[in-house]
């Protein structure tokens, strides 16, 4: 508070040790998210409790958690296929990332390639991956090498377009600069596109896990007999709705995972992206 021209501060509250003491900052996302579950589980287990709905189609938050005790901790029937899908997304999103950034880096600095390979890319963004799922499967097999394919289908658009638009968002005065320094066009490709792409790399990544972790699902689904999905599919034939929704709520757990995995790096790199002014 301040008396007449002179302010009196408040005392800090000290360490034992001497030091001052910081309290941790808890961030508003985290905190509104948990307060988010903190009201609808308790509300979807009522529902259930009380027979509002039947447990075949909605099951209760406890029985989901008792089958995700038994099935990760006592049984460990579920580590098998967790293996499995997560060798496929790894595979597959790896691959993406090896052709995909590349491609949009060549894409992006040349334009009649662009011409030429944008047809192509259009048609495998338009066209559904389930309805390419047969095709694939009597080419490469029930194997995993199909599996890796689909994966890599549904992730290689986003990367291309995101690392391609990284390419386009290089300022021109620095483009320019170079070329006034008659810089090689290597040489320019390695000190002002690949910072401006970077960024947009990272974003690439993050858009791709997500791409990647729907084409598990969907190799998974059609020609599998083992894997998250897989489990997913005979559990819902069997009726076994608890294990649905836990086979739903990993594959949520693990996307929420890596995407907040990927904002903490991107952030790290975000002074190189570049503003518009």
């Amino acid at each position: 508070m301040t008396v007449g021209s002179h302010s009196v501060a408040r005392p800090r509250t000290p360490h034992p040790d001497g030091r001052r003491l910081h309290l941790p900052s808890i961030s508003p996302r985290l905190t509104y998210g948990l307060l988010g579950f903190v009201i609808i589980l308790p509300l979807w287990e009522l529902v259930v409790q009380l027979g509002l709905v039947k447990k075949v189609t909605l099951s209760a938050p406890s029985l989901i958690m008792g089958t995700a005790i038994n099935d990760l901790l006592v049984t460990r029937e579920l580590w098998p296929h967790l293996f499995q899908s997560s060798q496929q997304f790894v595979l597959g999103l790896g691959l993406a990332l090896l052709t995909g950034v590349p491609l949009g880096l060549a894409l992006g600095m040349f334009r009649r390639l662009n011409y030429f390979l944008d047809p192509w890319l259009s048609a495998i963004y338009a066209t559904p991956t389930i309805a390419l799922v047969p095709l694939i499967v009597l080419v490469l097999g029930l194997g995993l090498e199909s599996k890796i394919f689909i994966v890599w289908l549904e992730a290689i658009f986003v990367v291309v377009v995101s690392t391609m638009a990284g390419v386009r968002a290089a300022e021109a005065r620095y483009l320019d600069l170079a070329r006034s320094f008659r810089a090689s066009r290597w040489l320019t490709f390695r000190s002002v596109i690949v910072p401006s792409s970077f960024p947009y790399i990272l974003t690439a990544l993050r858009l791709g896990t997500t791409r990647a972790l729907v084409g598990v699902v969907v190799a998974e689904f059609f020609a599998a007999n083992k894997g998250i999905g897989f489990w997913i599919n005979f559990s819902g034939t069997t009726l076994r709705t608890d294990r649905v929704y836990l086979g739903v709520i990993i594959l949520g757990l693990l996307g929420m995972a890596m995407g907040e995995g990927v904002r903490r790096i991107e952030k790290r790199y975000e002074k190189w992206r570049p503003s518009i002014n």
